[in-house]
This record gives structure tokens, C-alpha cells and sequence, in this order.
């Protein structure tokens, strides 16, 4: 049994769904609003926020010439969070659980819009905070690098003292997966429509 677990945050413990977000931003006016948008992974302005290469102010910035003329910045964040759709409880609980019997962590590709709105607000539906379940945690913006990247696994090696050799990484990319294997991690894939916390798979970490 390898003591760590390595989780992805969205479509593994965030049910996510990229088409809302894409709605909503052609909603406010934003052209060729798909184009932005991968299921892994982010284009322009928002794969660079995302990256930690640019602030929230340049995200917004960046975005403006392409909104109509006083669309609020806080529009263009709302928008942005209709990419989350939200955790539910049984997973939290389910998080909890695992932390009696492993070191639990976060590896998540995400941005500091989300992180500190709709992610951290869906971390409270227990009454306890995001920290409270994770032993660790790492977002791309902090480690300036996005998976399937090799660096920002070994950022978290560095940060969490964790060893590829201990750890299991769960991920619903098969290309983030890869790069995770080739370091020497254990992979799970967190299939889409696959909740990985009721189908027994983690029954046997």
C-alpha cells in the first residue's frame, strides 16, 4: 500500500462542465468563446492566469478588448467559476476517511479566481475549510507550471516531501497520468462519468 494520495481536484473530486462556461461567456460577448476552452487545459489569457504568468488584473485586462465596452471585472469572474459545477458531500466525507489511513494532497490546475471563490466555498459544505481535508496542497498558479508538465510534479515532491515511489496520483487525464508514471508515481484514472469514490476504487489504496 503506497501512503500518499495524489488528487486532481476538477472532474475528480469537482464535478466540473466546461460547455456552462463557454455559455456564459458568449452570453457576455466573448467571440470564438470555445476556442479558450480544452477539457484539460485552458488557451490565452486563461492558460497564463492559470500558469501563475499573469495576475488577476492582467486576466481581466487582457480580456476587456475582447467584451463590450463596462462589462465589470466581476462578470468576467463569474463567468469564469460556471466551469464548476461542485463537490458533492460524499466525497468530502469520503476525504476525511482517507486521511486516517494515508497522507492526503492536491495537485490542481486551476487559477487564483476560482481558488478563492467557488473552490473554496464548496470546501465548507461540512462546516470545516479546503485545508482541513488535504495534508498539502499545490495549484499550477503557485508552482508556475500546469500538468502534464514533469515540473509541476516535482514542485510537489519539493513542497509535500513526498516521494513518486509512495504516492498514487489520481487524475481524469490520461496525459497527466503519463507524465506522473514516466516520474515513477502510481496512477489511477478518474474516468469521466466514473466517481471513483463510490465504485470501490479507492477501497483497496
Amino acid at each position: 500500500m503506497k501512503p500518499n494520495l495524489l488528487f486532481d481536484l476538477g472532474g475528480v473530486i469537482m464535478d466540473i462542465e466546461k460547455s456552462r462556461c463557454v455559455a456564459a461567456f458568449k452570453a457576455l460577448g466573448l467571440e470564438d468563446a470555445d476556442s479558450y476552452f480544452g477539457e484539460f487545459s485552458q488557451q490565452g489569457p486563461f492558460m497564463l492566469l492559470e500558469r501563475g504568468d499573469i495576475s488577476v488584473d492582467d486576466f481581466h485586462a487582457a480580456l476587456r478588448p475582447h467584451l463590450p465596452a463596462g462589462t465589470p471585472d466581476s462578470a468576467i469572474d463569474e463567468a469564469f467559476c460556471r466551469f464548476l459545477v461542485g463537490i458533492p458531500e460524499h466525497r468530502l466525507a469520503a476525504l476525511r476517511r482517507l486521511r486516517s489511513s494515508h497522507k492526503v494532497y492536491m495537485l490542481s490546475n486551476t487559477n487564483p479566481i476560482m481558488w478563492r471563490s467557488t473552490i473554496r466555498d464548496e470546501f465548507t459544505r461540512e462546516g470545516l475549510a479546503r485545508e482541513d481535508y488535504f495534508d498539502g496542497i499545490v495549484t499550477s498558479f503557485e508552482a508556475r507550471s500546469l500538468k502534464p508538465d514533469a515540473g509541476i510534479f516535482r514542485y510537489a515532491c519539493r513542497k509535500l516531501g513526498i516521494e513518486p515511489a509512495d504516492t498514487v496520483f489520481i487524475d481524469d487525464s490520461q496525459a497527466n497520468l503519463d507524465a506522473a508514471a514516466a516520474l515513477g508515481f502510481g496512477t489511477i484514472l478518474a474516468a469521466p462519468g466514473r466517481d471513483i469514490f463510490t465504485d470501490g476504487t479507492l477501497d483497496s489504496l
